[in-house]
């Protein structure tokens, strides 16, 4: 079987998206059953594929925006006589005749249409919701997300298969937030660390974060606050304002990008993680604090809970003081951080990409053939 992938996401500087099909290709590099197909990457650009001759790169030229995805993409794509196609990042080619798979991960865009630029709004919806209905099936990596995908996309939910991602750490030792520049190394000043890791969104609160942190400052000296992700705030949060305004210049360091290895050294030297996030399809950093032996401090979501289960300390919505006493527990206290801790196992068991390749596998290669409307077989 010939699956066509678009690779987009795997260039320099990936993240969530890229990270999630990285994952993937990994395992399916090596795993016997996909040995059987033959997968096409198309990118604008060449791009890290694991080295396996099953792995191929079309280089298709442009940019790679929304008119390389649904005008150049299909136009090459169709002259490879696919017999499926994978899209990983939430929409895919209306023009593509392939069967198709399309991974959509959350519908915040739906859910808070305010956190999104007016046009950037309009276009992820409409793009979104014409390929949730033109895909043979949809991949979405939690209940929260299915449900959230039925009720505001209007897809059956016989169409939609809930697959958990791996969590890096866990079996491929790093995280890929990207390498701009030169990697950095946490600050050495304080045994007490707290780390949030993720691109900077208005739904993860980072300012109430800090504001948080500088409530703990004051009653605990000898503590951090490590931020390391790039801004993408609407409207524009201003972070550094923010750190100098709760005078923390000296406690709180914020790292816009890092490479794979210095964001180990991160999560290895942090005693506690923060991710006040209102709304994702899943949230993988606090799962990836977990793998790394640090206990998170999220805020009291349904996804939250789906995700970590008793395996994190809850908050809630924007309540600092709370924030700020979950955090020195988080640090401090030997037996809510043995607690924490002890639930971790049982919360990762779900995140195996070695699970995810395989089952995301099997829907690719029964997608072809499926009916659309009933998801069954023809």
């Amino acid at each position: 079987m010939r699956i066509g992938i678009d690779a987009r996401e795997l260039r320099r500087g990936a993240t969530g998206v890229g990270r999630y099909l990285r994952g993937l290709l990994h395992e399916w590099a090596t795993d016997d059953r996909a040995q059987r197909h033959q997968f096409l990457l198309y990118a604008p650009e060449p791009v890290p594929a694991p080295n396996s001759r099953r792995l191929e790169t079309r280089l298709v030229r442009g940019v790679g925006g929304t008119f390389w995805e649904q005008l150049r993409l299909p136009r090459v794509a169709s002259s490879d006589r696919l017999d499926v196609f994978f899209a990983p990042a939430y929409t895919a080619a209306l023009g593509l005749r392939t069967p198709t798979v399309v991974a959509i991960h959350d519908v915040s865009f739906f859910a808070h249409p305010e956190w999104f630029r007016s046009r950037e709004g309009i276009r992820r919806r409409w793009l979104t919701k014409r390929s949730a209905h033109h895909a043979n099936t949809i991949i979405t990596i939690s209940d929260f997300s299915r449900h959230e995908i039925v009720e505001r996309l209007g897809v059956p939910d016989s169409r939609i298969r809930v697959i958990p991602p791996g969590v890096d750490f866990v079996e491929a030792g790093g995280w890929g937030l990207g390498a701009r520049g030169a990697s950095l190394q946490p600050p050495a000043s304080s045994p007490y660390k707290v780390l949030f890791v993720g691109s900077i969104f208005n739904r993860r609160h980072v300012p109430d974060l800090i504001r948080a942190f500088g409530r703990l400052v004051k009653r605990r000296q000898d503590t951090s606050l490590d931020i390391v992700g790039d801004n993408r705030s609407f409207p524009h949060q201003d972070i550094t304002r923010t750190i100098a305004a709760e005078g923390l210049e000296e406690r709180v360091r914020w790292h816009e990008y890092v490479s794979d290895e210095a964001l180990r050294a991160f999560y290895t030297r942090a005693r506690a993680f923060a991710f006040l996030s209102e709304y994702e399809g899943l949230g993988l950093p606090p799962l990836e604090a977990l793998a790394a032996g640090v206990p998170p401090v999220v805020l009291d979501t349904p996804v939250a809970h789906e995700s970590c289960g008793d395996a994190a300390l809850y908050v809630p919505g924007t309540d600092l003081p709370a924030t700020a006493d979950a955090l020195e527990s988080a640090l401090f206290d030997d037996a809510v951080r043995a607690r924490v801790l002890a639930a971790a196992p049982a919360a990762l068991e779900r995140y195996r990409w070695a699970r995810a390749a395989r089952e995301t596998l099997a829907v690719i290669e029964a997608a072809v053939g499926t009916d659309k409307e009933s998801g069954e077989r023809l």
